[in-house]
């Protein structure tokens, strides 16, 4: 069977992978093309377009690369005719993906979307989208349930979340490797600021103003496979720091705490039971329309699933180099500390049982 899979970030890339390693084992035939990166291809999947051009953070940013996005809608739309898949898998990113559905649906092709479009945050009326260019859907977020079915009678598979898969399978071989980073005898604050050069350049710009008022902790900023060093350090101008490429892992498995910007990176470190801050900047522009347009209570996954603040968000101008230190240092005290991981394990119950890659994928495969 043939599959095209089309997935425009590093999320998505490490979701995709795992499905396609399940696929392959369940249709050793399969061929498989996709929209994604380097776990994808090294996964089995023939690679068209990497997400490292596709990624365009923000309303601005989107906008002022418009005439590019256009271009790999019809690209993808020409590659998918040539190739004929039997079916189209979209992981999130849906002003791309809706777009390929519609298209897809009126070309007979057969429409499933593995990772829900977040239209209870915002664009609730993409629901219309769904219900006409989507053949099967599934969701990875517990709530998402009922807010398909119930509040949108549209019927969804919630099969569990499939990090808790990707972060068992690390540990297993983790532990077998037993090598762990080494950075010397000072404890670690992990830096995870995005895959986006837009917000990478926000976030540690603020980040770097701190290093200094804590010397006896090592800053090791877990870098974005799509971004060369040479980035991070036109930034870090005159401050050192260590920087570690395709380790996120690695380094989450010991640091102390972590400083994230917001996305799957969150929900990433609670599974690590790492405490964290939660940090996010974004152009003016685009956090203004965002604020007119984005209806949820938390911009990170953690809070969202509990529907409380568990970890502190700090964002747009409260994300500056005072209330960041106020809230590391609160972390750094053992007792508020203790606190964040006992509610991370609330947390892991409620997600579900590992499996989830190899579930969807059997059940994709006889949709």
């Amino acid at each position: 069977m043939k599959y095209y899979i089309i997935s425009g970030e590093a999320s998505g890339d490490l979701h995709g992978s795992n499905l396609i390693k399940e696929i392959i084992k369940k249709d050793p035939k399969a061929e498989i093309r996709a929209w994604g990166g380097d776990k994808m291809k090294d996964a089995g999947a023939t690679l068209v377009k990497h997400f490292k051009d596709l990624a365009f953070m923000g309303f601005y940013e989107v906008l002022i690369n418009l005439k590019t996005i256009l271009k790999n809608i019809s690209y993808c739309k020409e590659d998918i005719l040539k190739f004929s898949p039997d079916k189209i898998i979209f992981i999130d990113y849906p002003g791309f993906n809706l777009r390929i559905a519609k298209w897809a649906t009126k070309n007979k092709f057969k429409t499933i979307y593995y990772i829900a479009p977040q239209l209870w945050a915002w664009n609730e009326k993409r629901i219309k989208k769904i219900k006409k260019y989507i053949n099967s859907l599934y969701v990875i977020l517990p709530f998402e349930k009922d807010f398909f079915e119930k509040k949108h009678g549209f019927p969804v598979k919630f099969l569990g979340h499939p990090l808790i898969d990707s972060i068992e399978n690390f540990k297993i071989i983790y532990d077998k490797k037993n090598k762990p980073l080494d950075f010397g005898n000072k404890p670690v604050i992990a830096i995870l600021p995005g895959s986006r050069k837009q917000e990478i350049n926000k976030i540690l710009r603020t980040i770097k103003e701190i290093i200094d008022y804590y010397p006896d902790y090592e800053f090791v900023i877990a870098g974005a496979p799509n971004i060369d060093n040479n980035f991070y350090k036109s930034i870090l101008k005159g401050v050192e720091i260590n920087i570690v490429q395709n380790k996120t892992y690695e380094l989450l498995s010991m640091c102390k705490v972590a400083i994230v910007t917001s996305g799957t990176a969150t929900l990433e470190t609670a599974l690590f039971k790492v405490p964290q801050i939660v940090c996010y900047k974004s152009s003016f522009l685009s956090y203004f329309i965002a604020r007119l347009l984005v209806k949820i209570k938390y911009i990170s996954l953690v809070n969202l699933i509990m529907d409380k603040e568990i970890v502190k968000e700090l964002i747009q101008n409260k994300c500056n180099k005072n209330s960041i230190r106020i809230e590391l240092n609160k972390i750094l005290d053992n007792n508020y500390s203790k606190e964040i991981k006992s509610n991370y394990i609330k947390l892991i119950s409620i997600l579900g049982k590992s499996g989830t890659s190899k579930r969807i994928a059997e059940d994709i495969l006889k949709t």
